[in-house]
């Protein structure tokens, strides 16, 4: 009877002993993220072989441009401010003014000047004449008084005149010999001072128009005008400041010829060369606004070898640290920053194709043209040369 509860037990026990073990579900996870990261790996391969190694990026770029300063070249109170910061303006476009009263005075000085010696070189002309008609009636004295005396002499010898008559007709043509020297040194001292000009081209003249000229510069410069299309930024001038040559009053930065700088690492710039084609889109406007653009110089010194406290890597402490070196990317399409315009110092992704690696990395020959210029301060001398021309011919009489 005891053995009865001991067999219904071993009986009870027995399909659980038989029963197959469950799989673990760890072990699926692991081998599908096995899996997954071989598949991950392989997609990375093949994006990087046949895409990725054709493109470097870069987030560390910002925009840069031109910062034109407006600066005084000589000195003034500021008696009118054109532009604020913000403002469009263009080339010529008067931005600050001074007072010109004691411009004004100087110029009328300058004016007055060369008016009278426009009339003093023309008096040195006239006496050139003089003293030509002058030697001509000397001449004519000298040839007188050598017949008057030659006469005497052949009387003498026959004894009409007196000795004493003969030495006064010698004393008459030595006084004539030399008063026909003085006369002809006179004629030569007079043309020597107009000789081979005219009297525009007179020394005299030349010298009282750069007078004229410089002071019309300086009235010119009372006004001072934008030398570029841009914007206005920094300004700092009040009205009624008294300010000397060369004080910032503000800045005009021409928008529309920004640029690029790019920082990459220095194992970026391996195949990197100049005219690769470049894809940039800014924070501002985000992915949707992709602007073109190509590599225009590369950088000739890090960041750190060009500023104020350079690294002094030859310490016990150093640490190898990647450069970064600045890459110089222009604009292809205008059209775009009319478009969408970007500002100083806004941040930029960069990303440069390096399919055509014919480029240099490095400029081969210098710039042909000028990099930035402007021509707005010719015209203040061709309107000063066209009032001195004004003041010599109304002060020439009609004479050339």
């Amino acid at each position: 009877m005891s053995s009865q509860p001991d067999s219904s037990a071993h009986a009870a026990a027995s399909p659980a002993a038989t029963a197959p073990p469950r799989k673990s579900p760890r072990g699926l996870l692991l081998r599908l993220l096995a899996v997954i990261v071989v598949l991950g790996v392989i997609a990375w391969a093949l994006w990087y072989f046949l895409d990725g190694r054709w493109y470097e990026s870069t987030d560390d770029a910002y925009v840069n441009g031109n910062v034109v300063q407006i600066t005084p070249q000589i000195a003034g109170s500021v008696v009118s401010i054109g532009a604020d910061d913000g403002d469009r303006v263009h080339a010529g476009e008067v931005l600050v003014r001074f007072d010109p009263s004691d411009a004004d005075v100087l110029l009328a000085e300058a004016k007055a000047n060369l008016a009278n010696t426009v009339r003093k070189v023309r008096g040195l002309y006239s006496n050139v004449n003089g003293a030509q008609a002058d030697m001509a009636i000397r001449k004519v004295a000298v040839e007188k008084a050598r017949a008057d005396y030659n006469r005497r002499v052949g009387l003498a010898r026959s004894g009409a005149i007196s000795a004493e008559e003969l030495a006064h007709a010698r004393d008459a043509l030595s006084a004539a010999e030399s008063a026909l020297i003085t006369a002809q040194q006179q004629f030569q001292t007079s043309k020597v001072l107009v000789d081979d000009t005219v009297v525009a081209s007179h020394p005299d003249v030349q010298a009282a128009a750069a007078r004229l000229r410089a002071a019309y510069l300086d009235d010119a410069r009372t006004s001072l005008v934008a030398p570029v299309d841009g914007y206005v930024a920094k300004r700092t001038v009040q009205v009624g400041q008294r300010v000397l040559p060369g004080t910032a009053l503000m800045a005009v930065v021409p928008l529309h010829g920004v640029w690029v700088d790019a920082n990459f690492k220095e194992t970026q710039l391996t195949h990197m060369r100049i005219g690769q084609p470049v894809t940039i889109d800014s924070d501002v406007y985000g992915s949707s606004v992709q602007y073109k653009g190509k590599v225009e110089s590369l950088g000739v010194g890090t960041g750190s070898a060009f500023s104020l406290l350079p690294a002094q890597n030859a310490t016990g402490n150093w640490i190898k640290i990647v450069q970064r070196i600045p890459v110089r990317v222009v604009f292809t399409d205008p059209q775009q920053l009319e478009r969408h315009p970007l500002r100083l110092g806004m941040s930029l992704n960069v990303e440069v194709n390096l399919h055509d690696r014919s480029g240099p990395t490095l400029a081969q020959h210098s710039p042909t043209q000028p990099v930035f210029s402007t021509d707005i301060y010719k015209q203040q001398l061709v309107k000063a040369d066209a009032a001195i021309a004004q003041i010599i011919h109304a002060n020439m009489g009609g004479r050339k």
